[in-house]
């Protein structure tokens, strides 16, 4: 037997080995090359692709809260309407892009197909409207008024629309009840901008591209309360957009209703009365300027005078809100903000400013008293008041002679306060002040609130001016420039006053000061700074907040947060000058510059108390203000271009009272026919399932308005024996509103 050495094996397992390494090494060469290549040369190509899949978010709206007169009323809520919305992921997967089932859309809803198209392509900065500014992978809403025919069209050959949807939506709505439009106070909605989403990123209420926010208004200012929190659905998609997977869904909640103090029948009624005014203004001659007056704006406020809270607001010129609704077009934004709009998107209410007139004389008699003047002495009501060579005349020259600050107001005797204003000039120092001036006209003026908001809760309320010596300084310093410019000593009254204000614009004149005294001069106001004067004259002295927000009411009803009245503090006025003014007030209703339009009002069992005031305005007509109370409300309203306080605004304001408190015009009360002749203290019943208990709107324009003109007063058109019958406002988009009178109670059901 012959043995095999071992010696011969060790070559070829060494062979082996040696191979096997070489394998292994080149497959991990080969591995090492593969992850360089994928990782340092085309990383960034695959990571650009890898980023393609990802979570895509598709939103379901939140319903919008409505918004709730004091009665439970919708003035701002949401209906259904069929919306027909397009997949935009859907449509570029068809090889045309999906134009050839737009351009059939567009058929069936009778559009031009290029305006579909263009609805239907994501905004960026070159884009044009129309154009979607929202998720691409959100349903792209084409229309919200399809009618059921087009909408069925469309689901019965969804073979022939894919990608489109025709579903019902709630949509936003301003009801109008009873012909009440409120657009200023209302406002209206737009979608978010970038800048919105980006400055809201991180705050507790953030926005998503799909929101639509609140612009003016109680839409802007309890936004984050009405808009509620969209539902969000996930999907996990390619870099082609496919959906590959479903990740977590939050679901939607709705906005909470906003009750507020507005009854919708009082809105209505002041609005109606506002706007007769304003019209029957522009009949009336101005022997002036000889023309009628143009009457071009007004304003009304109706506030509680215990609680500040308002009960209504009007402006005008107004607008029909719903024109927002959608998305408004070029012509009607035009029509809005153009130059020969009168640009009624502004609340005069609140950022109306104008020169008060003897309205401000309440502030001047209690500056008078606390610089030690007596409130019962007498003082000269002379026809006229001469500082130099120059006049001030009292109103159309009258004179009474020796009378009481109480009777100065009474009769709105000019000279009595160009005289005291003029002695505390002087006393003050004149020209060249002492270094502490008391200055106890303007310092009362701010102690009554004026010259900063008033705290309404509107948004873009504006401050009034007080015109004291800051003011006069920092104006002189941002004007001097331009005055020493155009200003000439010898030139027409424009360039005379630039000249003069060169030279001493920062100077306190004695004429500024007296003309202060009468509201006239630099002095601004607006009418909500006037109601919250008048209505603490009328509680005592107690300056409340205005607020129009009375609670906030979530979606199902569980959970009402009462927003409080606010107070401000007090009257700078002792009660023995607040009761003295308070006579002399309601003397101006019964005998003085008031009483040709009050007469035969039940005063000893309604008692009203009142200021006139005529405002001059360079280069325009006088501006009529007229500011009343009782022991319920506060009433001011004010028309630019239109003559007298009580002239032009007069009759307008009883006949507010007049259905306020159910008062015809030979002075009768009627309770029956009464809308609100005591504030509303309670709210709306509001029912466990979150419906609000309100009174039934009528579904019958015309059998609204018949009844109506049985059972209101003194909202409409004068006929010869002074009666008057209901002749409400009408809107371009009747058809879209109801009228409505209390009848039974009904429960209202919000969206949700």
């Amino acid at each position: 037997m012959t043995n095999i050495p071992e010696t011969g094996r060790t070559p070829r397992v060494q062979i082996r080995l040696v191979v096997i390494q070489i394998l292994v090494l080149s497959l991990l060469g080969t591995l090492g090359g593969r992850l360089w290549y994928l990782q340092i040369r085309n990383g960034d190509e695959y990571a650009k692709e890898a980023s393609g899949n990802h979570v895509q978010q598709v939103v379901q709206p939140a319903v919008r809260g409505s918004i709730l007169d004091a009665r439970g009323v919708p003035i701002a809520d949401n209906e259904t309407r069929l919306v027909v919305s397009a997949s935009r992921t859907d449509l570029l997967k068809m090889k045309d892009d999906g134009k050839a089932v737009l351009t059939k859309l567009a058929g069936v809803l009778g559009e031009k197909p290029e305006d579909i198209i263009q609805k239907v392509r994501l905004c960026d900065a070159k884009t044009p409207q129309p154009c979607w500014n929202g998720s691409p992978y959100q349903p792209i809403p084409i229309t919200d008024e399809a009618t059921a025919k087009q909408a069925l069209q469309i689901r019965e050959r969804s073979e022939d629309f894919p990608g489109i949807t025709a579903e019902p939506e709630a949509v936003r709505r301003y009801a109008a009840p009873g012909k009440s439009n409120a657009a200023q106070v209302l406002g209206y909605l737009s979608p978010v901008t970038d800048a919105e989403i980006t400055k809201a990123k991180d705050s507790d209420s953030p926005y998503l591209r799909s929101d639509q926010v609140g612009r003016s208004g109680l839409e802007r200012q309890y936004d984050k309360e009405l808009r509620g929190k969209a539902g969000i659905t996930r999907y996990e998609v390619d870099n082609l957009g496919r959906v590959i997977g479903k990740a977590k869904s939050d679901k939607a909640e709705s906005g909470a209703n906003l009750v507020t103090s507005i009854d919708a029948r009082v809105q209505r009624v002041a609005e109606y009365e506002l706007n007769n005014a304003m019209k029957i203004a522009r009949t009336q001659y101005d022997k002036i300027t000889s023309e009628n007056y143009k009457a071009d704006s007004g304003a009304v406020v109706v506030m509680e005078a215990k609680t500040g809270r308002i009960v209504a607001m009007a402006s005008n010129p107004t607008y029909d809100p719903n024109a927002w609704v959608g998305g408004i077009s070029a012509k009607d934004y035009q029509q809005l903000t153009g130059k020969g709009s009168d640009y009624p998107l502004l609340n005069r209410a609140i950022q109306g400013q104008s020169a008060p007139g003897s309205t401000f004389k309440v502030v001047s008699t209690a500056a008078a008293v606390e610089a030690g003047y007596d409130f019962d002495g007498h003082y000269p009501c002379t026809s006229s008041y001469s500082v130099g060579s120059q006049v001030f005349k009292n109103f159309e020259g009258e004179n009474f002679g020796p009378i009481s600050l109480g009777r100065a107001l009474e009769v709105s005797c000019d000279t009595v306060f160009y005289g005291l204003a003029d002695n505390e000039w002087k006393k003050d120092g004149g020209i060249n002040p002492k270094k502490t001036p008391k200055d106890f006209f303007y310092k009362a003026a701010h102690q009554f609130g004026l010259g900063k908001e008033t705290g309404v809760d509107l948004p873009n309320e504006v401050t009034g001016r007080v015109p004291d010596r800051q003011w006069k300084q920092s104006y002189w310093k941002a004007n001097k420039a331009v005055w020493c410019k155009t200003g000439k000593k010898d030139g027409d009254y424009v360039q005379k006053i630039a000249y003069e204000n060169c030279l001493e614009g920062n100077k306190m004149r004695e004429g500024d000061s007296i003309n202060y005294s009468i509201g006239q001069g630099d002095t601004l106001v607006t009418p909500i700074q006037e109601a919250m004067i008048y209505g603490a004259l009328a509680n005592g002295g107690t300056v409340h907040t205005p607020t129009i927000g009375k609670a906030i009411v979530s979606a199902d009803g569980k959970s009402v947060k009462e927003i409080k009245p606010r107070t401000r503090g007090r009257l700078p006025i002792s009660k023995a000058t607040l009761k003295g003014m308070d006579a002399a007030l309601e003397g101006v209703v019964t005998r003085g510059t008031a009483a040709w339009k009050f007469g035969g009002w039940p005063q000893d069992k309604i008692p009203l108390h009142a200021k006139t005031g005529t405002a001059e305005v360079y280069g325009k007509q006088t501006t009529s203000w007229l500011a009343t109370y009782s022991k319920d409300y506060t009433i001011v309203m004010t028309i630019a271009q239109a003559g007298t306080g009580s002239g032009a605004s007069g009759e307008a304001v009883r006949n507010i009272y007049n259905a306020l408190y159910g008062v015809s015009p030979d002075g009768a009360i009627d309770k029956k026919k009464a809308l609100l002749p005591t504030p509303q203290k309670s709210l709306p019943k509001i029912q466990p399932d979150g419906s609000v208990d309100s009174p039934e709107i009528s579904k019958d324009p015309a059998k609204d308005q018949q009844a109506n003109k049985k059972d209101t007063s003194g909202t409409a058109d004068q006929n010869q024996d002074g009666a008057t019958t209901p002749s409400p406002n009408t809107s371009n988009r009747d058809t879209r509103r109801r009228s409505q009178r209390p009848r039974k109670r009904r429960r209202t059901r919000i969206l949700t």
